[in-house]
């Protein structure tokens, strides 16, 4: 299966997620890519949409194998084996980096949106696509520091294994895309894949109803 966009993703997750108490519900995106299909999520349930900041760590000679990721709650995740091989001071002066960067996109964003109180809610935490995960078990580590009671991850596409460690993380996991044999990335399950930017996202959020 391709989706043909973001938005097509986000419709079809919509149209597979269950909703049974909206007053105690609220959608999460990570940004960028996972905002799309948030908005998409959040206005056909009719829940409140807010975002939360979780990057990857990439190893330091090959940016994108993902050795790790911090959220803008918590410590960071990191892979066991690849951290005993690190440079300890690259991994202080990076941590300080990615934060620097999520500190910079919350300012960008707080300006559209209302920040959730997830206390005893229920959240669904939303991406674009899932590969190693190292990004939304952030994600979930963060939400769950929040005090959230229920806690699903909606995405489009996701590897069997990835899946499977992330149903024993959460109380649900919706996917559309389960494949046997993962593609090596996001971006291959889809027709269209372009980078969103922060002034897309902020257009996306100034469209909120």
């Amino acid at each position: 299966m391709k989706f043909k966009n973001r938005t097509d993703a986000g419709k079809q997750l919509a149209e597979r997620l269950e909703v049974t108490d909206a007053d105690h519900t609220a959608v999460l995106a990570l940004p960028r890519g996972g905002v799309p299909l948030g908005i998409e999520i959040a206005e056909k349930h009719q829940l409140p949409f807010d975002i939360i900041l979780s990057k990857k760590i990439g190893h330091p000679t090959h940016s994108e194998y993902a050795i790790g990721a911090l959220s803008e709650h918590g410590d960071p995740i990191l892979d066991e084996t690849s951290a005993e091989l690190l440079d300890p001071e690259w991994l202080t002066t990076e941590l300080k980096r990615i934060r620097n960067e999520m500190a910079r996109r919350q300012r960008t964003y707080s300006k559209e949106l209302t920040k959730q109180t997830l206390k005893g809610k229920t959240v669904i935490l939303v991406d674009d696509g899932i590969a190693t995960g190292m990004t939304m078990k952030a994600a979930i580590k963060a939400v769950e520091a929040q005090e959230a009671e229920t806690v699903i991850v909606a995405v489009p596409v996701i590897p069997k294994d990835t899946y499977q460690e992330l149903e024993r993380l959460v109380d649900d996991v919706v996917v559309i895309e389960v494949p046997d044999i993962f593609q090596g990335a996001v971006g291959a399950y889809y027709m269209s894949f372009p980078q969103v930017d922060d002034e897309e996202v902020l257009d996306m959020l100034h469209s909120l109803d």
